[in-house]
């Protein structure tokens, strides 16, 4: 039998991280052009087509995602990890924004493919965040060198049990817009009052920076 000359077998995992499911593929299995990556990628979950009937989306964003992972050559991580957004009803593959939902699953996945060895019962991997040059750690269970997916963690939004994993989001405050305070001072008065009250803008990397809002709120209350 020929072999259909179009058609180029690429391993990847389908997995679900947080509330949010995508393919898993190392990135020496894609083509390394935008525009060649960008089409297989499509292709792969059937878009453009509101129901992604003719590929692995689930007709829903939060279905339509990829994670493309990779050996780091930087010094403070052990993969790096690309998040792209395939739209179902468009033909648009987009990097504009990280997926902390599919980072959970990065670290499984890593270890899966070999890319990092188990280490003990709990396996640390740090992620390189490519969207948000960014570090995070996620620590894996791998009890007899093995990932373990199941156990009595439950989140809102997926039904059962599953092993948790814990992630530590290092330094990234200021990673998106470029400074932890864009306008380089703790207050900016808006002149905005509802029911009587100031309004205030608080950034959730301000609450994640300092562990609690604690601090900010007796700020605010000045």
């Amino acid at each position: 039998m020929m072999a259909d000359l179009d058609q180029i077998p690429i391993p990847c995992s389908v997995m679900r991280g947080g509330t949010s499911k995508g393919l898993f593929l190392c990135a020496a299995d894609l083509p390394s052009a935008r525009a060649e990556r960008d089409a297989v990628l499509l292709a792969a979950m059937g878009s453009p087509d509101a129901r992604q009937i003719d590929g692995m989306g689930g007709a829903h964003p939060l279905t339509s995602k990829v994670a493309i992972v990779r050996r780091s050559t930087r010094l403070d991580a052990d993969v790096e990890y690309l998040f792209l957004q395939v739209w179902p009803d468009r033909a648009e593959v987009s990097d504009n924004q990280n997926c902390g939902n599919l980072l959970a699953a990065v670290g499984p996945f890593a270890i899966e493919e070999g890319l990092v060895e188990p280490a003990g019962d709990t396996t640390g991997v740090r992620i390189w965040m490519q969207n948000t040059a960014s570090l995070a750690l996620a620590q894996v269970q791998t009890p007899g060198g093995v990932v373990r997916y199941g156990g009595d963690a439950h989140i809102d939004g997926v039904p059962g049990g599953h092993a948790p994993i814990a992630i530590d989001f290092l330094d990234v405050a200021g990673s998106t817009c470029g400074a932890l305070l864009p306008s380089n001072i703790a207050i900016t008065a808006t002149g905005l009052e509802f029911y009587g009250e100031r309004l205030f803008r608080l950034l959730a990397g301000d609450v994640v920076r300092n562990r609690s809002i604690g601090p900010l709120l007796t700020v605010l209350e000045r």
